[in-house]
C-alpha cells in the first residue's frame, strides 16, 4: 500500500509552485500522469526524501517514512526506495559496475562480499556482464537505462520510483523496455510508481492512474475504466 499526503512549495526568483496532493493505492503499478509542470516529479522527490515537505506523510506497506505531525522524517538512504531518475544520473567517471555499486558504499565503508555478490547478480540479470568495465558515455540509451535500474535495485528497495524512464528513447526501444520493466516488476514483486506524460507508458504499464495538474490531483482511474483512454487523450 502506498499512502501519501504532501504539501510543499518550491520557488526561485521568478515563480513559486505549490504541491498539495494526497492519494493511496494498493495497485502493483501506479502512474502519475499529466502535463509538464504538473508536480509529478516533485511528488517522487518528496516521497524519496529529496525535498523538504511542509506538511504530510509518506507510508509504504504500513511503514512510516515521513509524518510531519509526529516528527518522523527518515533520510533518503533509510527509506527503502529505489529511484530511477529521468536522465538516469549515472556518474560519467565510474564504470557500469561502480555505478551499480555506488549506493551500497560510502566514504568510510567499502563493498562487503555480500554486496559485491549482489552487484554481480544484477550485472548478470540485466545482461551487462560484457559492459561491466565500460563508462556510461560508451553505452546506448537502453543500456544506460538498464544500469540505472540495476543501481536502483541494488539496495533491495520496497518500492521503485520511475521518473519518465523512457523519455530519452526512440519509439521501438520504448516498446521493448516497457515490456522488460513490466516483467521486472512482476518478478521482483514490489510496487512501482511511474511518472509520465506519455499515454502509451500509462496504458502499457499502470494498473491505476492518478492525473495531476497544477500541483494537485485531478482524477483517479483504474486501467479497466472505460473513460481511461479519453481522459488520457484530454490531458495530452
Amino acid at each position: 500500500m502506498i499512502d501519501i499526503a504532501l504539501k510543499l512549495s518550491v520557488s526561485d526568483a521568478r515563480r513559486r509552485f505549490d504541491l498539495d496532493i494526497a492519494f493511496e493505492s494498493d495497485a502493483p503499478f501506479v502512474a502519475l500522469y499529466g502535463p509538464s509542470g504538473a508536480g509529478k516529479s516533485l511528488t517522487l522527490q518528496a516521497m524519496a526524501g529529496l525535498l523538504p515537505v511542509r506538511a504530510g506523510h509518506v507510508m509504504l506497506g504500513g511503514r512510516v517514512l515521513l509524518d510531519t505531525a509526529a516528527g518522523i522524517d527518515l533520510p533518503p538512504q533509510a527509506r527503502g526506495i529505489g529511484y530511477l531518475f529521468q536522465h538516469y544520473a549515472l556518474f560519467p567517471h565510474l564504470s557500469v559496475r561502480d555505478n551499480i555499486a555506488f549506493g551500497l558504499t560510502d566514504w568510510w565503508r567499502r563493498l562487503t562480499p555480500a554486496d559485491a555478490a549482489r552487484v554481480d547478480e544484477l550485472i548478470e540479470s540485466f545482461g551487462l556482464a560484457g559492459l561491466a568495465r565500460s563508462k556510461p558515455a560508451t553505452l546506448s540509451g537502453g543500456q544506460q537505462q538498464r544500469v540505472a535500474l540495476a543501481r536502483a535495485l541494488a539496495c533491495k528497495p520496497q518500492v521503485l520510483l520511475l521518473d519518465e524512464p523512457f523519455a530519452a528513447l526512440h519509439t521501438t526501444l520504448r516498446r521493448q523496455l516497457r515490456e522488460e520493466l513490466r516483467e521486472l516488476r512482476r518478478r521482483l514483486g514490489i510496487p512501482a510508481l511511474i511518472v509520465s506524460h506519455d499515454a502509451e507508458d500509462v496504458k502499457a504499464l499502470a494498473e491505476e492512474v492518478f492525473i495531476l495538474d497544477g500541483g494537485g490531483l485531478q482524477r483517479r482511474l483504474r486501467v479497466d475504466d472505460p473513460d481511461l483512454a479519453a481522459a488520457l487523450e484530454q490531458v495530452g
